[in-house]
């Protein structure tokens, strides 16, 4: 018994010690995924989007929000998912990366989750070959796998996925 309580008091002794990372956690057609927390600017409910002429599909279009022009990519069309129903709701995340900010346009946002870097793995092999192109590889859930977008790879539109 004393040796299974050591066992259980250096396992909490890791977790209480180890090096975490947060991240904003999102879910687009029922996937989980998170993008650290650090690069999350806002989140936005529904927000008027105004169409840009000859953009990419992805491309949604633009918002202003507090006097900067957003670029709003829909994440799912990115990823070569299928398109969002109709009417549907949506949430957005903003995020900035090489000093421009953009709207990711997402199912629904969750909760900050912190993770512990020593529990992240590579993408696993079976991981769909599109989001292997944009994934910072994966965490094991309890309850299912949270997939890590690389924004600044998912923005990048020099950046060839595999499809």
């Amino acid at each position: 018994m004393t040796q299974m309580s050591e066992k259980q008091s250096t396992k909490d002794a890791d977790m209480t010690d180890g090096e975490t990372q947060d991240f904003v956690t999102f879910t687009i057609a029922g996937q989980l995924f998170g993008i650290p927390v650090l690069q999350v600017q806002d989140v936005l409910s529904s927000y008027q989007i105004t169409r840009i002429p000859l953009a990419p599909p992805e491309i949604a279009g633009s918002l202003n929000l507090r006097g900067r022009v957003v670029t709003a990519v829909d994440v799912r069309i990115r990823l070569g998912l299928e398109p969002r129903a109709e009417g549907a709701e949506s949430m957005s995340i903003v995020a900035e990366t090489e000093g421009e900010l953009y709207s990711l346009m997402v199912d629904s946002v969750g909760e900050v989750l912190p993770l512990l870097t020593g529990n992240h793995d590579r993408n696993p092999p079976t991981l769909d070959a599109k989001l292997r192109a944009y994934s910072d590889g994966i965490y094991r859930l309890d309850d299912g796998l949270l997939v890590v977008l690389d924004v600044k790879r998912l923005l990048d539109y020099g950046h060839k996925s595999a499809a």
